[in-house]
């Protein structure tokens, strides 16, 4: 083999160059694609983290503004639901889910009634069957001191706040009034409970039914749903920080 050759022509490098010169272009192009894709992400990192501290600005915002309403009901009706701690007690599950709902009015109301399509305040207390409580409006169950913002609500299914037996078990009580509600899993939180550590778990409660004012109201409600939509944003956002 001599050295002419080993030369190339003049058309194979021409296109040697024309190969080079496209694979410097298609570098380019793809880390073009990286760094946009990198500032899309970022931005939207950015963009995500911004609407959680502006959420995070106004719930801390309404939290004060309803935080003497809410010491206000604590001092008028802690004495009263503290009375019924001692009704926290176990029972048999399999008797409690046999039964159905259950209603038991231990003081009956005298106020406005809690009816299907209007917005009600309440504090309660929530057990399982092995006496275990798994929720209440108290600060802390073990050592309470005062009494957590009323929970406010609507019957409303579709609100998807609250089961079944919750809902049909208060209507008709009113301001002032105690109830004890026994529901049975199928109505409480079913097969797919964690609550109470067990599948298909009846649930026991006494809710105590009380006056708020109707701007009280509406601004919780107004919380409750802020608070929901944070709750959404921060989930969305952990999950795709999680996946990436």
């Amino acid at each position: 083999m001599n050295e002419s050759e080993l030369k190339t022509s003049t058309k194979q490098r021409v296109m040697i160059g024309i190969i080079a010169g496209l694979m410097l272009i298609s570098t380019i192009a793809v880390y073009a694609l990286i760094v946009l894709n990198g500032n899309n992400s970022n931005k939207k990192e950015q963009d995500a983290e911004a609407t959680l501290a502006e959420y995070e600005e106004k719930l801390t915002a309404m939290d004060e503004e309803l935080a003497s309403s809410d010491e206000k009901y604590s001092k008028k009706f802690y004495n009263t639901l503290s009375k019924y701690r001692s009704q926290v007690k176990s029972f048999n599950a399999t008797t409690a889910n046999n039964a159905g709902l259950k209603k038991e009015d231990l003081v009956k109301g005298t106020g406005a009634e809690i009816k299907e399509d209007e917005v009600y305040s309440v504090y309660y207390i929530g057990w399982c069957a092995d006496e275990s409580v798994f929720d209440s409006s108290f600060d802390n169950w073990e050592k309470p001191s005062a009494l957590k913002r009323p929970f406010i609500g609507t019957y409303k299914a579709e609100s998807n706040s609250t089961i079944q037996g919750w809902r049909d078990g208060i209507v008709g009580m009113k301001a002032g009034g105690i109830r004890k509600l026994e529901i049975p899993g199928e109505l409480a939180y079913g097969e797919n409970s964690t609550v109470c550590n067990a599948e298909n778990s009846p649930l026991k409660y006494i809710v105590y039914a009380i006056d708020t004012d109707e701007d009280y109201k509406k601004k919780v409600t107004e919380y409750n749903e802020l608070y929901s939509e944070y709750q959404y944003t921060a989930m969305m956002y952990y999950y795709s920080q999680s996946s990436n």
